[in-house]
């Protein structure tokens, strides 16, 4: 039987998560012995693990990565971390230059520079694997490439590489170090290039794996929207995180209370934004239209009685939470940045916009107001295809492969 060990940074609730579950669903128990490291050793979303997998972490809490109580106990990982076989004391030429980098491009990223510390301070595994698998950029990356032994090795990249705040010298060239790169889009995998060319000829695009069965089943079971509100519902699903550009969708909402329109606009999720989120809407007098309910363990009865869905991002790699409002057939609503590009026709099945709150009003209105069109988006968003099982094939046949 192949050993083969999943790294990822987190397991909070979220489109990278849900992607990994599926695709460890899809890893035969009778050829494959699978073992999981979460590098946070967080999340809730570990509950929901096939049987057959094997968490190796020693101490683990279920506890959300998002909300203060999770934070509180992130911090004090990142701590122990630190003190962990001298890390910070190691590290302080790299954090220092990184740092240095970061303050010259007047864009400080805190979490990308302590991804570093987690991996070096990480738990030490001793066993050697045929293939190990790092599902997440940064510190999973870091840590598969840094301190695992194993025969084979692949890295997945979920995010647009450079809008996301990575650089090669924050990597230290780690993805050198891989077999095989795993871009979730194309768009994905032209920006990852663009940083690491010399990587093309082991570069293939990996869609996320999607249960659309499932999907469907939970749309109908109890749940969902419990206000009794009777007009028509937006839904957006993510992250309360800078990228998700959630300011801008406030915005929107308060256009389109002033153009009376009856709507009214919920985000399902958790993140470091809320304060943040929750000022903005009190200061737009926005309480009773902008909802921020949080994060919910089956946010699919929610958005099956959703009217329109609503994604207008920074960026994306390619969004779990659009294939998921395609496979119930609602009508969508994006904004034109990278991954969201490669996920709706606009004018086919959904509609694009620039991430402005006027264009993102705009779009939505044209949906609030025409009954046929959401439908006609719905049911053209509800035929498009999606990616079937036979997508891991790319990742276990590196197994086989001859090293080289």
């Amino acid at each position: 039987m192949k050993k083969v060990l999943v790294v990822i940074n987190t397991l909070g609730r979220a489109g990278a998560e849900t992607a990994l579950l599926e695709l460890l669903r899809h890893m035969d128990p009778k050829r494959y012995e699978v073992s999981l490291y979460v590098l946070m050793n967080q999340g809730e979303m570990a509950r929901e693990l096939p049987g057959h997998v094997h968490l190796v972490n020693r101490r683990y809490s279920e506890c959300s990565v998002l909300n203060r109580q999770g934070q509180r106990r992130m911090a004090g990982q990142v701590l122990r971390a630190m003190a962990v076989r001298g890390t910070a004391l190691r590290l302080s030429p790299y954090l220092c230059g990184n740092l240095a980098q970061m303050l010259r491009r007047r864009d400080v990223r805190m979490d990308k520079l302590l991804w570093r510390v987690l991996s070096d301070g990480g738990q030490q595994l001793e066993e050697r694997y045929d293939l190990a698998v790092s599902f997440l950029e940064g510190g999973s990356a870091y840590y598969v490439a840094d301190h695992v032994r194993a025969a084979k090795k692949a890295a997945f990249i979920h995010v647009d590489y450079e809008q996301a705040g990575y650089t090669r010298t924050l990597d230290r060239d780690c993805y050198l170090e891989y077999d095989r790169i795993f871009p979730v889009s194309d768009e994905v995998k032209a920006a990852f290039l663009k940083a690491y060319p010399e990587c093309a000829d082991r570069t293939e695009v990996f869609h996320n794996i999607l249960n659309r069965e499932k999907i469907l089943r939970q749309a109908m079971l109890p749940g969902g929207f419990s206000d009794g509100f009777e007009e028509l519902r937006l839904l957006t699903m993510g992250r309360l995180t800078r990228q998700k550009a959630l300011e801008v969708s406030i915005e929107a909402m308060r256009l389109l209370k002033d153009a009376g329109e009856a709507v009214r606009w919920y985000v399902l999720g958790e993140g470091d934004q809320r304060a943040f989120l929750e000022e903005r809407v009190r200061a737009l007098g926005l309480e009773a239209d902008f909802l921020l309910p949080g994060s919910v363990s089956n946010p699919y009865p929610y958005l099956r009685q959703a009217d329109v869905y609503v994604h207008a991002s920074r960026f994306e790699g390619k969004s779990i939470a659009i294939q998921e409002a395609q496979v119930l057939g609602k009508a969508i609503v994006v904004s034109d940045c990278s991954g969201n590009r490669e996920q709706v026709e606009p004018g086919k099945d959904g509609l694009m916009c620039d991430l402005t709150p006027e264009a993102v009003c705009r779009e939505i209105q044209k949906l609030l107001r025409d009954e046929e069109l959401r439908a006609r988006l719905g049911a053209a968003a509800a035929l498009r295809p999606q990616t079937d099982e036979t997508e891991i094939g790319k990742l276990l046949s590196l197994i086989d492969e001859g090293r080289g």
